[in-house]
């Protein structure tokens, strides 16, 4: 189906994160407790599988650590207000960004600091292997960073396989408690490889059977059996970006003069081609020279563990999205060296850092279980130095509904779940003739395939498949933006303090209304390599069209619109905003699809079945907010209401 996007591989799982403190819920997780003496607490540094019942014993002091110690900077609690501050609409400081170097200066780690830091790591034996302005990383034995971090390294159970994880939570000497934010990688739950490895190739060649529709119900399946009670379409052979740009409201608007980043793990060797090749042939502007760059790590980590080649993928829907939908816009593509979240935030580092771009599209992401809170806090803390430079990040909202049937827990996607980004559902779109916006869905889907007699839809509706993710948090408490539009059933579902809820905005992430994407892939011999077009979706593809979206506000506005969610929710209500629902024609919605059983040819058979539209797991696409759409997708107006009046 292709409708999954890209899972992060968490350095430390299964973690509870402590609620955001705070009426605001705009500061980075506190990742310090109470003081014991000479020393700070590190809160969330032991994972909750970390039990007692689970504990095997004391881990061998000569096993080797590899860990980071993020830097708090010089002013945490300043860096969150001034984050805030320059993005309310309401505030007198709006849009008054800084430059990367005025905010290095401002909130980043002294030279003071750093030097403490290290010497604190190099006294208790460990040797400092890099420096970053976010973090000093650090390797050595167990006997030297249970010295240096309060803690004994023990060996625990968790389901079938034993990790060393924190007996205690970690803590850094009381001295230097305003110079450390946390530290990672004193468990090593999962394991990682790290080895250099070289990227695969691609994978094997996808695509889809067909017959299609060109536009939404353009080919009707007429010989197919009915389905709530009327004769359904084919699926749409993938939109492309003329009708996505009509379907949003893109006028005449191309980004001109936007610099828009993505983020992914690897490199697709192909990228410049098919990008290239598909805009020739679907009718987007041809890219200029210099228009499409790479910032891209000296060596890579971890392909097996990753599924590398599957990475390209997610870089060829992203790149080729956001050119689709505005097709001026400068896009840097900056890949990570691996899909595990150290890797993942260097990449994001990199873009604050050098301000690489002004709007940051990531189709990526895991369960909010497996995201601990010294994680939280050092994504966070990017997240913020973004928004005082003027850079707003999008998320991916996740392609598995509540999550429930992956991993039998109704939860959130993190980093979608920061107050600190924008989440990004999805929608089914209906573009129909002309161009024309017919209609959208909340994105969810049940499917039945024909009976053996090709009479009837066995079992119909059938099974869920796949669906927009969103929900509530149980760790990140409710922003001042949400206040006063989500409604307080989905806000108060886990706390009556009111929690964050997912997402923020939609766009298009059904596969069965999805994007026509072009790759260079595998022959299924492997002996050769051939660009190809299949249609893709998830919401993988409704960040990079968000994002694009942006791009084109960002160009009437003719200033960053940097961190965007204050002024998202401040249009709340107004016509610029499609208020989705999961029955928006009175009648269920379904379309009808034809697939390759091996996914590339008719060698191994077809596969009929039906589809039927707006069925998110236990998630609702209701009138207003809700946690499929958020606020709803961006209409006629959208664009334009962020000229500066």
């Amino acid at each position: 189906m292709r409708s999954n996007r890209a899972k992060v591989r968490a350095v430390s799982v299964a973690a509870t994160l402590p609620m955001l403190a705070g009426a605001l819920a705009l500061g980075i997780p506190a990742a310090h407790a109470a003081d014991h003496p000479l020393r700070d607490l590190l809160a969330g540094t032991r994972p909750a599988w970390a039990t007692a019942k689970a504990d095997k014993g004391a881990a061998s002091d000569g096993a080797r650590v590899s860990a980071r110690v993020y830097l708090a900077g010089k002013d945490a609690a300043g860096l969150a207000a001034y984050a805030k501050a320059v993005s309310d609409p309401d505030s007198a400081s709006y849009g008054t960004y800084l430059t990367a170097k005025q905010a290095q200066a401002r909130f980043g780690a002294t030279r003071a600091q750093v030097a403490a830091v290290k010497s604190w790591l190099t006294a208790a034996g460990l040797k400092v292997t890099g420096v970053t302005r976010h973090y000093v990383s650090v390797s050595g034995d167990v006997a030297a960073a249970e010295k240096a971090f309060g803690t004994q390294l023990h060996n625990f159970a968790k389901g079938s396989k034993t990790y060393r994880a924190p007996a205690s939570a970690a803590s850094v000497p009381q001295s230097l408690a305003d110079a450390v934010l946390t530290v990672t990688g004193l468990d090593n739950a999962p394991h990682m490889a790290t080895h250099d490895d070289q990227l695969p190739p691609p994978d094997t060649v996808f695509r889809n059977a067909g017959p299609f529709s060109s536009y939404y119900g353009s080919k009707t399946a007429s010989t197919l059996p009915s389905a709530y009670g009327k004769k359904i379409p084919y699926a749409v052979k993938g939109y492309t970006g003329k009708q996505l740009r009509a379907a949003y409201g893109a006028g005449k608007r191309t980004g001109k003069g936007v610099r828009v980043a993505i983020t992914d793990a690897y490199a697709s060797p192909t990228i410049a081609y098919d990008a290239g090749i598909y805009a020739k042939r679907n009718g987007d502007a041809a890219w200029k020279t210099g228009q499409l760059h790479q910032s891209l790590p000296a060596t890579y980590t971890n392909t097996e563990d990753c599924g590398a080649s599957g990475w390209y993928g997610e870089e060829t829907l992203d790149v080729e999205a956001v050119h689709a939908v505005a097709p001026a816009a400068d896009v840097t593509y900056v890949g990570a060296a691996s899909c595990t979240d150290g890797d993942l935030l260097d990449a994001l580092g990199k873009v604050v850092d050098h301000h690489l771009a002004d709007i940051v599209s990531n189709s990526w992401g895991e369960v909010e279980a497996a995201q601990t809170p010294d994680l939280a806090a050092a994504y966070d803390q990017v997240f913020q130095l973004g928004a005082v430079e003027g850079i707003g990040f999008y998320f991916s909202s996740g392609d598995d509904g509540d999550e429930v049937a992956g991993s039998g827990t109704k939860q959130v996607d993190s980093p979608a779940n920061s107050a600190w980004v924008t989440a990004v559902g999805g929608t089914s779109l209906a573009v129909g003739k002309n161009d024309s916006y017919l209609w959208e869905t909340g994105w969810g889907t049940d499917k039945a395939v024909l009976s053996a007699d090709g009479k009837s839809w066995t079992d119909f509706p059938g099974a869920f498949t796949s669906g927009a993710g969103g929900g509530t948090s149980r760790t990140v408490a409710e922003p001042d933006y949400q206040r006063g539009v989500v409604p307080d059933a989905l806000a108060e579902a886990d706390s009556a303090n009111g929690n964050r809820v997912v997402p923020d905005i939609a766009a298009i992430a059904d596969p069965n209304t999805g994007f026509l994407v072009g790759q260079t892939q595998s022959s299924p011999d492997g002996k050769k390599q051939v660009y190809s077009e299949y249609r893709i979706g998830g919401t993988s593809l409704a960040a990079p069209a968000i994002a694009a979206i942006q791009a084109l506000a960002q160009e009437a506005r003719g200033k960053a619109i940097g961190f965007a969610n204050p002024a998202i929710y401040a249009k709340y209500g107004s016509k610029v905003y499609h208020d989705v629902t999961d029955n928006p024609t009175g009648k269920g919605l379904a379309v009808a699809r034809v697939d390759f059983v091996n996914g590339y040819d008719a060698t191994g058979g077809l596969a009929t079945s039906v589809r039927s539209l707006g069925k998110d797991s236990s998630l609702s696409a209701v009138k207003g907010y809700d946690d499929v759409t958020g606020v709803g997708t961006p209409a006629s107006g959208y664009v334009e209401s962020y000229r500066r009046r």
